[in-house]
């Protein structure tokens, strides 16, 4: 039996981990981490983890770091449930400018892996839902506007249908004519 099933998406690099978990009468059990499973999959070396509460609707993000403060992460939701969002902003990548939305919840206790060069958001869909994040830099500089080609992202409207969740843009009327 697999520790966990490992999900790959168009835009390379992201990755969706869904660990075993085991439950029995008393409540389940779950790793959330192991350094050489992962590592197998991430090539990176995590030094801090964060936390945070945010209440129903609150949408952080999204963040961007830039070299040299660039960092991979993974996130979970320990507590809720939340809308994930991650954007490709390498220049040179063929999906630059597209995102990857994920459910991430307590029920469903999957991780989604965001490596650098991607702005990073979520929108947090139950009342103090608790969001953990690993993450590679202690002291990142973080950007949380930007355009990507007249593309800017505010509060988005969701949409759900059999093939997942998907986030409302808006064009910016500056870059209509392009």
């Amino acid at each position: 039996e697999k520790p966990m099933t490992i999900t790959r998406f168009e835009i390379e690099g992201l990755v969706l981990f869904q660990p075993k978990v085991y439950q029995d009468n008393r409540g389940y059990f779950l790793e959330t981490y192991q350094d050489e499973r992962y590592q197998d999959h991430l090539k990176v070396a995590f030094v801090q983890d964060n936390l945070s509460m945010s209440h129903k609707g609150v949408l952080r993000g999204l963040h961007f770091q830039k070299p040299p403060h660039a960092q991979g992460k993974l996130v979970q939701v320990l507590k809720g449930s939340v809308l994930d969002v991650a954007v490709d902003l390498r220049v040179k990548s063929p999906t630059y400018g597209k995102h990857q939305v994920v459910a991430l919840n307590d029920a469903n206790h999957a991780q989604f892996y965001i490596p650098e060069g991607f702005a990073h958001g979520f929108l947090a869909l139950e009342n103090d839902t608790l969001l953990e994040k690993r993450q590679k830099q202690e002291k990142p500089m973080t950007i949380t506007r930007f355009e990507i080609e007249g593309l800017v992202l505010f509060q988005p409207k969701v949409y759900q249908d059999n093939r997942g969740y998907f986030l409302e843009t808006y064009q910016d009327e500056r870059y209509q004519d392009h």
